[in-house]
């Protein structure tokens, strides 16, 4: 038995993303254009929207099928109400609430989504984050991560899109993120790089439900069961 049941403006927004090999690396240097329409979709909790000084595109109606929006849920499982749950294989993140409920969020999943399992807390939230290589990565492929060893600022170019969950375990940092994208294409697949990924839209609304201290719990491969 399963716990978990089964406006607008004209114009193109060129957007550029970096590909992640794990949460904190570039897989592909090269920039890659993605022209979306910033016509407001059917869902209006999709549409287009300005934070931080950023014009976030809206998520074209192709990828809004009803697998993919957020949605409440009956939830008949253990965990208590604000935790997180994660399921990798199914490629759905859950918000536990109360009354028997959870919010489920659509999810892609990099390689990096797939390497850790177990219990974590979000140790920090950030808008718009920065991304830094690691000291390793420099010294590993210094021709790749030299151009960014100083990071790349947040904004429309970085992989991390509007928003980064950072999860510690044991008051370490395990290198796992939930994340945004600027590639909505890519959410409910399994993709090359990245760990956890979310629409921006979505991602915005999970960081306003969460406290810094949230518990995380990130499943096997296995689905929910």
């Amino acid at each position: 038995m399963h716990r978990f049941p089964a406006p607008a403006r004209a114009g193109l927004v060129a957007l550029f993303a970096l590909g992640l090999a794990g949460c904190s690396t570039v897989s592909e240097m090269g920039q890659r254009a993605l022209a979306l329409t910033s016509f407001g979709p059917s869902d209006s909790r999709y549409g287009a929207f300005e934070d931080g000084g950023h014009a976030v595109p809206a998520i074209p109606d192709q990828y809004l099928d009803k697998s993919k929006v957020r949605r409440q849920i009956a939830y008949h499982g253990p965990e208590a109400p604000g935790t997180i749950v994660v399921d990798p294989a199914a490629h759905y993140l859950y918000l536990i609430q109360s009354g028997g409920t959870a919010m489920r969020y659509s999810v892609g999943v990099g390689k990096a989504g797939f390497a850790f399992s177990g219990r974590a807390n979000i140790a920090r939230k950030a808008d718009w984050p920065r991304w830094t290589p690691t000291s390793n990565m420099l010294d590993r492929e210094p021709q790749r991560f030299g151009p960014y060893a100083s990071g790349l600022k947040g904004g429309l170019g970085n992989p991390l899109g509007a928003r980064a969950l950072y999860l510690y375990r044991g008051g370490r940092d395990t290198y796992y993120r939930i994340h945004g994208t600027n590639d909505p294409s890519s959410i409910g697949h399994s993709v090359s790089s990245g760990c956890i990924r979310m629409f921006n839209q979505d991602v915005v609304d999970l960081e306003t439900r969460v406290p810094v201290g949230t518990k995380v719990v990130v499943k096997s491969n296995a689905r929910i069961s």
